[in-house]
């Protein structure tokens, strides 16, 4: 049984709709959304969802976090009655709890295979790599319901593939299938269902074999540059890189590739 620690550990006792598995000796975690057949994400799950992707922050243990879910679709979107019920501070919470694999200082990786809307789309743009396949559609419905993306979709997407694009698929509903999806920049991979698990496999084995400070630097400084204009950005890579030069792990990357060996990263 996983063990997770948080300061709001009576909200982590029963998860709802997901568990987590963390595998110490590949530095990974798996959060796996297990509400088949659709894996709809209730509201009270957008909560711990937060609280876990912290809770994995601060674990020693965990240098790759990945995003997954039990049977053909990822999550077809939220718990829509749910919507209705909730106070109007729970919904202004939406965008933060959603947001909170961009906020992790580790790599958040997605695996969108089959239906990724609504909110499974958003959080899946929250994360830093995005795995499709043939079978996934990504789209932002909420036009449907006499509505917007309220978890930062429309803000992400547009960000990632324009304006013209992004209002084709919000203000028309349209799906997105996942071989346009990566042809567009929104996912990172494009490879056949058969080999998603494989794929996930080898690029958390990828990521866990750099240095985590020097990961950790880039993905916020990446993050934090995205809005900053030209100079802004590079001096900003400047000052990244002179703190770097003087870490442990740059010094054994050096070492280790002058010695012709592979490098030993601890992180400082």
């Amino acid at each position: 049984m996983t063990v997770l620690k948080h300061p709001a550990q009576e909200k982590l006792a029963d998860l709802d709709g997901f568990r987590v598995e963390i595998d110490a000796k590949q530095k990974r975690a798996d959060i796996v959304l297990d509400r088949p057949p659709f894996n709809i994400i209730s509201m009270a799950q957008r909560d711990q969802l937060r609280l876990v992707f912290e809770s994995l922050d601060e674990n020693d243990d965990v240098r790759v976090i990945v995003l997954r879910a039990e049977g053909e679709h990822f999550s077809s979107g939220g718990d829509i009655k749910g919507f209705l019920e909730a106070s109007p501070e729970h919904v202004s919470k939406l965008a933060w709890n959603i947001a909170a694999p961009a906020r992790c200082s580790k790599p958040v990786i997605a695996v969108n295979q089959g239906y990724c809307f609504g909110v499974g789309f958003e959080i899946s743009l929250a994360c830093d790599f995005r795995i499709v396949t043939e079978t996934t559609q990504y789209a932002l419905p909420e036009q449907k319901l006499g509505q917007i993306p309220g978890s930062g979709g429309s803000a992400r997407l547009q960000k990632m593939v324009g304006i013209t694009r992004t209002k084709d698929v919000v203000m028309r509903s349209r799906r997105i299938p996942g071989k346009q999806a990566y042809d567009w920049g929104v996912a990172t991979e494009y490879v056949e269902l058969s080999d998603l698990a494989a794929a996930t496999d080898r690029l958390v084995k990828e990521l866990v074999y750099f240095s985590p400070l020097a990961q950790r630097t880039a993905k916020k400084l990446l993050n934090d540059s995205e809005d900053a204009s030209l100079a802004a950005g590079i001096e900003l890579e400047g000052h990244c890189y002179s703190r770097l030069r003087s870490s442990d792990d740059f010094r054994e990357g050096v070492e280790a590739f002058h010695g012709k060996r592979a490098p030993k990263f601890i992180g400082s």
